[in-house]
């Protein structure tokens, strides 16, 4: 229901309950006073317990939920806090002007006295009277408003914490089961044997590669985000391993913004974006491929774009993702860490043959 995006009825019941509890304490109050005091006037039990506090219970938790639902407005702009504190001192003296007005209207609709018996300083000074408490009340139940939200947010970061601990975690293992398939192991192994004979410093080096990097995904701690100077690190393991294995049959070039070395990017994003390039840009008709990792800032994101000259697209992206080309966790991280503010987008380049992958994140 969309009367559910305004209002939290779990906030409505705890406020129902707070001020209800308020005025048991107060009826307690009164019961105990005219047991001890029987000297003191006061209006029978049936009009005190229907007019006092029932119909005052409606009408202040009436109005704290329009309070409720204006806070967490407030803190979705991010309003200042003297501005917010400013609008509930408004808002508590309020209160008891438009409590004030209800009972006198409903007295008059009721007939308990008529208009022309009205009078306003009498009114006035009935408000003046319990100004001091409702203030306290106010504030109290604002308190339960902030303390409320407050809980949930935290609440929700610590769900949305642990589902990106493990994405990430997911990531790496499914980077770390298709980097240890048997074609990967046993090519690149099969690379190293060839360079021993021929050139045993490369292959020295490219067993140190292989070792960095399947490290690199085991041990690289658990950040959801990590400079991209790190992640470029790691990249740098994964394309001297490609060198050797594709030797002339495959060119990568990288054009990166320097000054984005130190912004943060999500940790082992490049990677898969580059082996989906690779392993779907080859086909019968494109046995050599060229493939550019891009890296630059647009306004107040950055992109990350990865493209090849290979084979194109022959189906939509929400087609391609069903069928799980590895970048389905990319998204959803994504999605976690930025909410709306990215976007993820696989597709041909148009006039020349070709796939790009283009991934916009917020600079930070």
């Amino acid at each position: 229901m969309k009367i559910k995006r305004f209002i939290d009825f779990k906030l409505v019941l705890l406020l129902a309950g707070f001020y209800g509890l308020f005025n048991l304490v107060y009826i307690l109050k009164t019961f105990y006073m005219l047991r001890h005091f029987p000297q003191m006037k006061m209006m029978s039990w049936y009009d005190f317990l229907v007019f006092n506090i029932f119909i005052d219970w409606l009408v202040v938790v009436f109005y704290m939920t329009i309070i409720a639902i204006s806070t967490k407005r407030f803190l979705n702009k991010n309003y200042s806090w003297v501005k917010i504190i400013s609008i509930h001192v408004v808002f508590s003296i309020l209160i008891g002007f438009i409590i004030r007005l209800f009972f006198d209207l409903f007295g008059i609709l009721s007939g308990q006295f008529s208009l022309q018996d009205y009078q306003l300083e009498e009114s006035f000074n009935r408000f003046v009277a319990v100004v001091d408490l409702n203030f306290l009340i106010y504030f109290a139940m604002t308190f339960i408003i902030y303390t409320y939200y407050y809980v949930r947010q935290v609440k929700e970061a610590e769900h949305h914490r642990a589902q990106l601990e493990t994405q990430l975690v997911n990531t790496k293992m499914k980077m770390l089961s298709s980097q240890l398939q048997p074609h990967f192991l046993f090519n690149t192994l099969n690379s190293i044997a060839v360079l021993a004979d021929i050139d045993k410093e490369l292959a020295k080096d490219t067993i140190a590669d292989l070792s960095d990097f399947l490290r690199e995904i085991l041990y690289s701690g658990e950040e959801n985000e990590i400079p991209l100077e790190k992640e470029l690190r790691t990249l740098e393991y994964y394309l001297n391993i490609l060198n050797v294995r594709f030797s002339d049959h495959l060119i990568i070039r990288k054009e990166i913004d320097e000054g984005l070395l130190s912004r943060k990017v999500p940790a082992l994003i490049l990677q898969p974006l580059l082996e989906n390039s690779i392993k779907h840009g080859y086909s019968y008709d494109h046995t050599d491929l060229v493939v550019v990792i891009s890296v630059f800032a647009e306004g107040k994101y950055m992109v990350l774009k990865v493209e090849n000259n290979g084979k194109d697209l022959t189906a939509p992206q929400e087609e391609i993702m069903e069928k799980g080309m590895g970048l389905s966790n990319i998204i959803a991280r994504l999605h976690n860490l930025y909410g709306n503010d990215c976007s993820f987008i696989i597709r041909n380049k148009g006039q020349e043959a070709g796939v790009e992958t283009v991934v916009r994140i917020p600079l930070r």
